[in-house]
């Protein structure tokens, strides 16, 4: 491999780590903030929303921003508001300001809605690069950083230490690291080019009303759409479902969200040969089935062992859902980053949903019941999956030729 290529996606590993410590910082305190600010399941669901409303705002201004300035800067950008995010949640906890710790969340959402967009469509440009998967690895960077961040929440957690210092100590931590990164990571990714103008004739460039008529790419979007919420229930509310509806301590509900987070690892990292044995059809169907079945354990166990084990399953699952729908969403056409754009977009439908919608019906019928919106997503998901059948015969092609 060229070593401007290997240093690349290195600099791609950083970008997904690093997000991955701050929201796994983030999710193992929110017992302690959801304390610290007197929010009930209902208003801990809105104060939730500022991270899915900055989310949203991220990926649907990123892609017309990628196609004029290109993914470093947006990454530059992205990577910016995520660490003044992180420290914005830590400075209204120390303040009992749940308006404040909404505003953090709504910064270091935007940031990381932008900088994942970019970040996939590099990946994706490596991946044609080398010719093999990428993307499940990156975002099992991603993962690998919310179990270390898990860890250390865990630690902080059973020490009782700040949570503003916590959340401040990340941030300064992933200055260097982000600015080490940026550097390897090349201008150009993501304009938009001749090459999409040529292969969509007089029409030009894609535009989303005509994405929006592409049923393949709807249908994928469908299966990120459900992905997604899959993951982000798990990070919105995960300790705390372990908390409020099995009963354990906030040390050992965070301590099943590390668990989570390691499955999601596992998954990611070891999720490619798969993907190149089975095909993307056969990976994403049996991700969506066994993360429902770690589900349906989750909701209708009465132990809490056997709840706390089934996690396992519902991280394994979800794991390889949303990086393999956006790799095939990416290589479904032309005006690839366009196409992510879209898809992920699917995916961020749920980080603003999920939250709100899901503290509501815990509000009414328990966190608990309230997972089985998941589930009915992902059995949707399983008869969706055909579509990514496609693009992966396309690459295939691409690749013996």
């Amino acid at each position: 491999m060229n070593p401007a290529v290997r240093l690349r996606r290195f600099a791609l590993y950083i970008c997904f780590f690093v997000p991955g410590i701050a929201m796994a910082s983030w999710v193992t305190r929110t017992p302690a903030i959801r304390d610290l600010i007197d929010a009930s399941t209902a208003q801990m669901g809105l104060v939730l929303l500022g991270l899915s409303i900055g989310s949203m705002t991220g990926v649907l201004s990123t892609t017309p921003l990628l196609r004029r300035f290109s993914t470093r800067p947006v990454i530059v950008v992205g990577a910016s508001l995520i660490i003044l995010g992180t420290a914005v949640i830590g400075l209204g906890a120390a303040l009992t300001l749940g308006p404040v710790v909404f505003i953090g969340l709504v910064l270091f959402g935007a940031g990381v809605g932008s900088e994942e967009i970019a970040v996939n469509v590099e990946g994706a440009a490596v991946e044609r690069l080398i010719e093999r998967p990428v993307l499940p690895a990156l975002h099992g960077s991603y993962s690998l950083g919310t179990v270390i961040g898990a860890l250390i929440g865990i630690a902080f957690t059973a020490i009782s230490f700040p949570v503003e210092w916590h959340l401040l100590l990340v941030a300064v931590i992933a200055v260097p690291a982000m600015i080490w990164a940026i550097r390897h990571i090349p201008f150009g990714e993501g304009l938009a080019s001749a090459d999409d103008a040529a292969q969509l004739g007089a029409a030009g460039a894609t535009t989303t009303r005509s994405l929006l008529r592409d049923r393949r790419l709807i249908l994928i979007g469908v299966v990120v759409l459900a992905m997604a919420f899959a993951e982000g229930s798990a990070s919105d509310w995960l300790p705390l479902l372990m908390v409020d509806g099995h009963g354990f301590t906030a040390t050992s509900g965070s301590l099943v969200y590390a668990g989570f987070a390691a499955a999601m690892t596992i998954g990611r990292f070891f999720g490619g040969p798969l993907i190149v044995r089975f095909g993307r059809v056969a990976v994403l169907r049996g991700s969506a089935v066994i993360a429902g079945l770690g589900l349906l354990v989750v909701i209708f166990a009465d132990n809490p062992i056997l709840a706390g084990l089934a996690v396992i399953l519902w991280g394994l699952g979800a794991s390889l859902g949303f990086p393999v729908s956006l790799s095939a969403a990416g290589d479904s056409g032309p005006d690839s980053s366009r196409r992510v754009g879209l898809a992920a977009t699917a995916g961020y439908i749920a980080f603003l949903v999920g939250p709100p919608l899901l503290g509501f019906l815990g509000e009414h019928f328990g966190l608990r019941i309230a997972m089985l919106a998941v589930l009915v997503l992902l059995t949707a998901s399983v008869f969706a999956a055909p579509a990514a059948r496609q693009c992966l015969e396309r690459r295939e092609a691409m690749q013996e030729s």
